[in-house]
């Protein structure tokens, strides 16, 4: 059993509250201190102060910038309790990063599949929080077998996903994840299909390769066809299964 049980902010499928005394309110003002003013569910509410804030992108002081803070009004964060005082209640968003980090850096084993959370998408890669704000990187190369020009083809920001730890810097928690890994090995794949059926799939790769062109069929199985002139990358296509080799792991389309 994973021992790593913590979720992403925004995470709205699982009862956060049960898990490692960690709250989620949603943010719904940064004064002009730059704390932050939060709101549970229960309508109870609190602030982080701006040095509570985050535990990872700070200066030598302990304090993130401005707009870092401002940045997550409208947004749910995750935070432990830090104090009360009569009816103030003081939490710490710091306070669940550490202990994600913490647990990041001991626990947590390459291979594990978790939840995740698309924070994040830049050319070459997805930004994806695992827990607390803590997020890991998954490159475009590791969304899917089927070859892609842009992560948006796969994942779209506040998408929720499942996601295999692929590696993990144990000094800096620094993590590598993939997402392809949770998308079926070549065989499971390609147990769907079955020679002679006519499916749908999607152009890939036709400036490298004049001798064929790779065809998605699912987002980890491609398959291959004579190439024509005129076929254009993320076009879809109307194709023929034609060959089904499970020891190559090759699959011989025409298209139709």
């Amino acid at each position: 059993m994973s021992v790593f049980n913590f979720f992403p902010e925004g995470w709205k499928n699982e009862k956060i509250e049960s898990t490692n005394g960690i709250l989620q309110g949603f943010v719904t003002n940064c004064d002009k201190d730059f704390n932050l003013h939060v709101e549970l569910e229960n309508g109870e509410k609190g602030i982080i102060p701006r040095e509570e804030v985050e535990a990872i992108n700070v200066d030598e002081n302990g304090i993130p910038k401005a707009n870092l803070c401002e940045g997550k009004v409208h947004k749910f964060v995750q935070f432990k309790l830090k104090e009360k005082d009569g009816d103030n209640l003081i939490f710490s968003r710091k306070d669940v990063q550490n202990q994600v980090l913490d647990c990041v850096k001991k626990d947590l084993k390459e291979g594990e599949c978790i939840k995740g959370i698309v924070k994040n998408i830049t050319p070459y890669g997805a930004f994806i929080d695992i827990g607390g704000g803590i997020v890991g990187l998954a490159y475009i190369e590791d969304l899917s077998v089927a070859r892609i020009k842009s992560p948006y083809e796969r994942l779209k920001i506040g998408q929720n996903v499942n996601i295999v730890v692929k590696s993990i810097n144990r000094e800096n928690g620094k993590i590598s994840l993939s997402y392809k890994d949770t998308l079926g090995t070549w065989e499971e794949n390609a147990q769907k299909f079955s020679v002679g059926m006519n499916v749908k799939g999607i152009i890939r790769e036709t400036e490298k390769n004049k001798n064929g062109v790779f065809i998605e069929i699912t987002p980890n199985l491609v398959g291959m066809a004579e190439y024509r002139e005129g076929l254009e990358y993320g076009k879809t296509v109307d194709v023929h299964i034609k060959k089904i080799d499970y020891d190559k792991k090759k699959i011989k389309l025409v298209i139709r």
